[in-house]
């Protein structure tokens, strides 16, 4: 995968996270193009990794064997329609990134069963640490997979759904997760300082317990509920604060949240596909 030509269509936070991982990864530069039609991102992608950047979305996917798009989900509709022609000549695989538009969408915008591989990464992967589900068109082949896999590997980790409704479930985990840990850290950074220590102490001993836990539960074999226990001797202080989560029932909150989340990316998928 080191010289498939790939055009990236949009030059955003995430295509722009997508280029530097397979930069990383050893990727070809000449075989990256990008399409913005903001001249500032053009010259930033650029100037920071010596690709080819285009104002026309046709002029960055020629020649290429992968489309990325990256556009904002409100454009998608006419930027497929733009691009409807040229994709239909060139039959490239398509990774979207775009929350809520559906593999169907994308293909009746396209005006042909195209393989889709729909992808939804989460913000971490701006620092290579990203969860992205992905979920193939049936048009996609093992070469197909592996090309997405490889792109989008680039940025964190990947798994595979079986059913396409199940991005949404993925965008209630970990495209919306961030924001949930951000939530927490935050009241603890709030609860530490109104319990006698500085704003700075405060803050960074909760990122660093967050990346500690992130880094145990990743590393070891045992759950995270095997590890909560691991960490909660009777009687003891770690007890008596899980207790006040469990009587305010902590579970079932955030079993309540993520359907919400759910609820809402599929909501929006429909909106934007009528």
């Amino acid at each position: 995968m080191t010289t498939a030509r790939i055009a990236f269509i949009g030059g955003g936070n995430m295509a722009t996270s997508l280029i530097a991982g397979l930069i990383a990864d050893g990727h070809a530069l000449p075989s990256i193009q990008v399409a913005d039609p903001s001249q500032e991102r053009r010259e930033s992608v650029q100037a920071n990794f010596g690709v080819r950047a285009f104002a026309d979305n046709t002029a960055a996917l020629a020649g290429a064997e992968v489309l990325v798009l990256c556009v904002k989900p409100q454009q998608a509709a006419a930027v497929c329609r733009e691009l409807a022609t040229a994709v239909q000549d060139s039959k490239p695989l398509i990774i979207s990134v775009m929350a809520g538009v559906t593999e169907q969408a994308l293909q009746q915008w396209f005006g042909a069963a195209l393989p889709v591989v729909r992808a939804m990464p989460n913000t971490p992967a701006m620092v290579q640490t990203g969860a992205i589900g992905l979920h193939a068109s049936p048009e996609v082949d093992a070469e197909g997979r592996n090309r997405a896999e490889t792109i989008l590997r680039a940025v964190g980790l990947i798994r595979w759904v079986t059913e396409e409704a199940q991005i949404d479930a993925v965008t209630a985990i970990s495209g919306s997760g961030p924001a949930y840990f951000f939530l927490l850290m935050e009241a603890l950074e709030t609860a530490g300082t109104a319990l006698g220590l500085d704003a700075q102490t405060a803050r960074l001993l909760t990122i660093q317990t967050a990346l500690g836990a992130a880094k145990m539960a990743m590393e070891h074999a045992a759950s995270p509920a095997r590890l909560r226990e691991q960490v909660t001797s009777p009687g003891g202080t770690t007890e008596r604060a899980l207790a006040v989560f469990q009587e305010a029932d902590f579970a079932a909150l955030v079993a309540r949240a993520t359907r919400a989340a759910r609820d809402r990316a599929a909501e929006l998928s429909q909106t934007l596909v009528n």
